[in-house]
Formats: C-alpha cells, structure tokens, sequence
C-alpha cells in the first residue's frame, strides 16, 4: 500500500513540473496512409499549376511517372475547361507524356482547369493513382510554333548528292536528281540520255543534273548543296527539344505529335509508326547516330500530316529496310541506303551517296 502512494506522489510530482516548464504531452497522430507506389502517378504538367501568361495556343502537357495504356489517354480522360465549358482539342499520347492540342488559341487573360482522371491506366491496366487537376492563366500573345526547315534551292530535287548515286533497276523516280560535286558518271544505273545541261531517263519523271553539265547546272547544283547544308545545320541547332532519347532510340508502334526530337545516338524503327498533326505542323527529328527502318515497316500520316513537314536530320547513315514504306525529308550528314521495293515520299538529301534498289521514290 505504502508502494503505491509512493508511485501517485511521484506521478503528480511529474505532471506538476511539466505544467511549470510548458511540457505539452505529445501529441496524438494518426498512423501514416500508405499509397500503392505500385501506380502510375503524375510526374509533372505543363504549364505549371497556377502558371500566368501562358501562350494562347500552348499545348497543354503531363508527363507521367511510368508508360501508359495509350488506348485509356483520350479526350474523356484528359479535358481542359474554360470555367464549365469543355474545350475541343487533340488528345496524344507517347513515351510518358500526353498532350492536349486546344483546337483554336485560348482566350486571353482567362483562366483554364486541366485534368487528367483516374481512369487513365498504367501498362499494366492499373488505374492512375490518383485524378490530376490544374488551372494556368493565358496571357496576350499566342507562341511562334515550330518553322519548317527552309530547304532553298536543294528543295528543287527529289535526290540530292555529293558523291553518288547508284541504282539497281528498275526504279521509278518522280522529280528531279541531281549530284554535285561529283560528275555525271557517278550517276549509274538510269540508262541516262544527254541532253542541254541535263539528262533523261526511262526511270526519272523529271531531269537528270550533274556537276560536269553545261551552265548554268553547276553553278545551280552548287547553291543547291550549299542550301542541303544549311538546312542540315538549320535542322541540327534548333534548340529546346519537346522530346529527349524517346523511347531510348526505338520509336516502332508509336504515333508521334508535332514538335522537336532528339537523339544522342542510333534510332531504329522496328515497327510501323504514326506521325499525327494538322496540315501546316512541323515535326524534326534530330539524330546524332543511324536511323534504321526494318524490313516491311511503314509510317502512317495521320491528322492531315504532310510528309513535306517532317524533316529526318541524321548524323550517321539511313538505311530503310526492303519494302519498308518512309516519309518525310532526309537530311543526311552520311549515306542513305533503300533496300529492294522501299518506297518512300519525301526527298532525299544526302551529304555523300544514295543507293537505290528497284524503289519508288516521290516527291511531296
């Protein structure tokens, strides 16, 4: 008994000197949630959550923690609102990040809400972690969007070359071909007819111009692979890339929206691509190392692309496997190679040599 009188003094004695020095006891908490880490998760948005001054026709980005189901990013899992009102617009997706194209340019001076819902799925048929919702306020002016790569007068010809270019018949070309500063004979394989300062062939819908022609080709020539260059260079600088090593290099079974891509290394296409955007968007792919497209590998324009609108800057060497199918401009530091039955739509500038093998090769 005497013990536990002992124990009670001693307990008030306690509680009494923590009234006198403002001991708070501690306090009572709930147990941490746990969250299924397991999820995808929104990493980041563009704009930022309460961004001001944000261009009119900014395309509106989130970029995810992990790959998505592309099939469950669609226009009734990420909207954009204008107080209550919805806004019309293209919703893509690709390598982590969505986009939301607005239809026409935002208001100016209003603000926008954002939100991407739970049932976007990861690749593993989870739902996202948890719904994302933001608000940005638009500004005065719309961004410049993405130019076009100015070809100047190497925009002239379908195959533009330094060195070569050789052809294993029969080809079919449409536009003309021209080489510089390499001569004539260093075109093989079309059966070419002289003619005035250019030639013709069975297999070429256009003219046939080398360096060794009577003027005014060379000097034409000249200015058209100065031009090749520059727009080799022009490709090759744009800075602030909207996509960085996409997919590691391997871009097969993605659809790609307008913008800049770039690449440390080799990039390979082993399965049929989609390039998706409006007629007048602008898509360059900038490449340090090799593009190579396998065997029966076609790109799709979707959206009203243009093949005119895709500029393809490589570093190293292109090679488009046989009867693959291929869009857009080439712009090759090295060679470009089609393999037997390729068929590709675009043009074809190459800072050495070109080798055909029985393809259709067409202007845009």
């Amino acid at each position: 008994m005497k013990k536990i009188n002992v124990l009670i003094m001693l307990l008030i004695l306690i509680m009494a000197a923590c009234e006198t020095q403002n001991i708070d006891p501690a306090p009572v908490t709930d147990p941490p949630i746990e969250t299924d880490s397991t999820r995808s998760a929104v990493s980041t948005t563009d704009p930022q959550n309460k961004a001001i001054d944000i261009a009119k026709n900014k395309v509106i980005k989130i970029t995810f923690t992990e790959e998505m189901d592309a099939s469950t990013i669609n226009a009734f899992t990420f909207t954009l609102k204008k107080g209550t009102t919805e806004v019309e617009g293209t919703v893509a997706y690709s390598a982590k990040v969505a986009t939301f194209t607005p239809s026409a340019d935002m208001d100016a001076h209003l603000e926008y809400k954002a939100m991407i819902s739970m049932e976007a799925k990861g690749v593993d048929g989870q739902n996202l972690a948890s719904a994302t919702e933001w608000s940005f306020t638009t500004g005065e002016e719309a961004q410049e969007p993405l130019a076009v790569v100015e070809l100047g007068a190497a925009g002239n010809y379908v195959i533009l070359a330094k060195t070569a270019i050789n052809n294993n018949p029969t080809s079919s070309i449409t536009g003309d071909m021209g080489i510089s500063p390499a001569a004539t004979s260093y075109i093989t394989g079309f059966s070419l007819t002289d003619a005035t300062g250019y030639a013709t062939s069975a297999q070429v819908t256009g003219k046939v111009y080398g360096a060794d022609m009577a003027d005014p080709t060379p000097i034409n020539l000249t200015t058209a692979v100065e031009n090749m260059i520059t727009a080799y260079n022009d490709a090759a600088s744009r800075p602030s890339p909207d996509f960085t090593e996409l997919g590691t290099g391997n871009i097969g079974g993605r659809t790609l929206s307008a913008g800049l891509y770039k690449w440390s290394n080799t990039v390979s296409i082993p399965t049929d691509l989609t390039i998706s955007g409006g007629p007048n968007e602008v898509w360059i792919f900038q490449i340090a190392g090799d593009l190579a497209v396998s065997s029966a590998v076609n790109i799709t324009l979707s959206g009203g692309a243009q093949a005119k609108n895709i500029f393809w800057q490589v570093g190293g060497e292109v090679t488009l496997g046989t009867t693959s199918g291929f869009k857009g401009i080439i712009l090759s530091m090295t060679g470009v190679t089609l393999g037997t039955g390729a068929t590709h739509e675009g043009r074809i500038l190459a800072q050495t040599a070109v080798i055909l093998d029985g393809n259709a090769v067409t202007q845009p």
